[in-house]
């Protein structure tokens, strides 16, 4: 395993964490491939249901190496590599392993930019620092995102915001982002590594078969129309179903000791 790339599983959570803080956590080659083996590990580990993301030092996430990472996938890129990189995008999980089911969670400490921004983006949700900032700094650099940063800028935050941020390659803070239905939450720094890991734990109290369903359906309904959208979540709904689980979870909900019962905090437990 690289030294750049800490992974560890604790108490069905899989850590994922980004180690190479002198280059504000760049990407490059090395770390992409083994980023790509780590999340076809944590999608077929049955031990793990949820993962966070996560990076040391100030910065999320700067992005692609540029030194590596451009000459190699654009500037000096054969056509087999283009091949290799439009299958697997960037860090996997942004295109190629973008259907895990399984929850991701970011844990954004501090910058994430540019196809940083496009990894927390292909993370389905983000928790930010009050000290986070997240750019699109692509069209600085001679071209635009190609890793799914614009098409779920405009999937999660509208159309105003993907050209705001996109077109002028200008950052915006956590308050900002938040606004921006860019990040789930903002929390104080301090906290981030809690409030994260409390996420995790409200989805792990949950059927994960229910919620693995789920983000199969809010994936599979974007940008159809009504119609489709409508017969797709109710089909899902139905499939998904284990009776056995549902009886169980149903009779702890009747005896009032399922977990977190009328929006009570697992802070607390």
């Amino acid at each position: 395993m690289l030294k750049t790339i800490r992974y560890q599983k604790r108490d069905r959570i899989a850590f994922v964490t980004l180690d190479r803080p002198e280059a504000k956590n760049a990407i490059d080659l090395e770390m992409h491939d083994e980023l790509c083996r780590i999340w076809r590990d944590f999608r077929d580990d049955d031990a793990v249901d949820v993962a966070i993301l996560s990076g040391t030092g100030d910065s999320f996430c700067a992005g692609a190496d540029l030194r590596t990472w451009v000459p190699a996938n654009y500037v000096d890129a054969t056509p087999s590599r283009v091949r290799e990189i439009v299958d697997l995008g960037f860090g996997g999980i942004t295109r190629g392993l973008h259907r895990i089911h399984k929850p991701i969670i970011a844990s954004i400490n501090g910058w994430a930019l540019a196809a940083g921004l496009e990894l927390a983006l292909a993370c389905d949700l983000r928790v930010a620092s009050e000290r986070a900032m997240l750019g699109s700094f692509e069209a600085r650099r001679g071209f635009h995102h190609g890793d799914g940063g614009i098409v779920r800028l405009v999937n999660t935050c509208g159309v105003g915001v993907a050209m705001q941020l996109v077109l002028t390659a200008e950052p915006v803070d956590a308050q900002r982002a938040l606004q921006c239905n860019l990040v789930t939450k903002v929390v104080p720094h301090d906290r981030l590594d809690e409030e994260t890991e409390l996420l995790a734990r409200q989805i792990l109290r949950n059927s994960q078969r229910a919620v693995r369903s789920a983000k199969e359906t809010i994936l599979e309904v974007i940008g159809k129309g009504l119609d489709d959208q409508l017969r797709t979540e109710a089909w899902n709904s139905y499939t998904c179903l284990d009776r056995d689980e549902a009886r169980t979870l149903l009779e702890k909900f009747y005896q009032k000791e399922d977990a977190g019962r009328a929006g009570g905090s697992l802070a607390k437990r």
